[in-house]
């Protein structure tokens, strides 16, 4: 969507146009609109921006729930959006630490500044990039406590605000950005922003551990099993006794783990037992399997490879659980027949330390039997392996 697309989405023939589509479903769905709206006598080019903002708010809903239906949305500003039920966490410890005033720096479509404002703090948003600042404008259009800026926030007087917000673009239209030195702004100006003042900064959850500062807490984030996000919090928005966390949110609450020092506890390694469990990549990520291992009288089965086991059944929401059937070298062929004897169709492939491709793996075996399996392809003691197991 350029400029002169979104001045059409904002007329009272775009607007109504817009509010007047439900979800689409299928591309059937799509070409009878277009159809019909073309018919309509509608200008091609609004019709194209309408359709694509209908799509975008049907991928939001999993970020803002049915916030999204009154929402405007770039492709590139969805996809590094927070989570509103992420954002009101970051929003909560501003609160909590008594910051009344903050600056949203990078502020995107405005998904911070609306948790921020949502809980009374005057939030000042800023954005470079001129469409980004207007789709931000119009998303917090209802908040009397926000005003939103196009300014490069490199150039910024930050001396006005007790709190700063920082997330910096990690994304360009081909690709993601996983190096710091891509970062904008550069991930040397975050930090040395950070430290002028109590501070949020968003960062992707694959940043490497070598360059999160000490000075910072670090939280990975995940919601219902996907890992989104990294949060580093500078000042007094920091936990005292908190170095690095992984916060679990789910649909039956919140769950933490946390440690006061950044050195990484391995878990212990032991024998393959009947029940395999998987965790939660942010309990991967943040280092803290061993932490988990231990507190659950868990072990690895593998150097470096996070699947755990017990003798006997555990349940934990940092896992999903499994019981283990068979254990089978991992010989396509032997596979394929033990498999077939077994009559599975139907199977879902894991994988962990081995460079197998599941999909291909799947046209290899090429199973045409009736009952659904999961096989889990890893090493056991060091030793490539098949696990076929049954999800618990």
């Amino acid at each position: 969507m350029d400029r002169q697309a979104f001045i059409k989405l904002l007329s009272p023939e775009g607007h109504a146009l817009l509010e007047s589509i439900a979800p689409l479903d299928t591309k059937t769905d799509v070409v009878k609109v277009v159809s019909r709206l073309r018919k309509d006598g509608h200008d091609p080019e609004l019709i194209a921006t309408v359709l694509t903002q209908v799509k975008l708010r049907k991928q939001a809903k999993a970020k803002f729930g049915e916030f999204a239906q009154t929402m405007l949305f770039s492709q590139d500003g969805l996809e590094q959006a927070s989570r509103l039920q992420v954002a009101a966490i970051h929003a909560g410890r501003f609160r909590q630490a008594g910051i009344t005033k903050v600056a949203d720096l990078g502020c995107g479509i405005g998904a911070e500044s609306l948790a921020l404002a949502s809980l009374d703090i005057d939030v000042t948003a800023f954005e470079q990039d001129e469409l980004t600042a207007a789709i931000a404008t119009y998303n917090l259009a209802n908040f009397e406590n926000v005003k939103v800026e196009q300014a490069d926030v490199t150039k910024l007087d930050l001396s006005e605000f007790d709190g700063l917000f920082l997330d910096p673009a990690r994304r360009d239209k081909s690709s993601r950005k996983y190096d710091p030195a891509t970062f904008s702004p550069s991930y040397e100006f975050v930090l040395k922003t950070a430290r002028t003042k109590p501070t949020i900064v968003k960062l992707g959850p694959g940043m490497p551990h070598d360059q999160i500062p000490q000075d910072a807490e670090a939280v990975w984030v995940s919601v219902n099993g996907d890992l989104v996000e990294l949060t580093l919090y500078f000042g007094k928005l920091r936990r005292a006794v908190v170095e690095r966390a992984a916060l679990l949110i789910t649909e039956n609450g919140s769950f933490e783990l946390s440690s006061a020092e950044t050195k990484r506890t391995d878990a212990p390694i032991g024998d393959l037992e009947k029940y395999i469990y998987e965790p939660d990549n942010a309990a991967i990520r943040s280092h803290l399997l061993g932490e988990l291992a231990n507190s659950l009288g868990l072990k690895i089965f593998s150097p470096e490879i996070a699947y755990l086991t017990s003798a006997t059944e555990v349940s934990s929401p940092w896992l999903k659980k499994y019981e283990l059937i068979e254990d089978l070298p991992f010989d396509r062929k032997k596979l394929k027949a033990a498999l077939k004897a077994r009559d599975i169709g139907p199977i879902e492939i894991k994988k962990r330390g081995t460079d197998i491709t599941p999909e291909n793996l799947r046209r290899e075996l090429n199973l045409k039997g009736k009952e659904p399996a999961t096989l889990i392809v890893t090493r056991v003691a060091g030793t490539h392996r098949a696990l076929l197991v049954k999800p618990l």
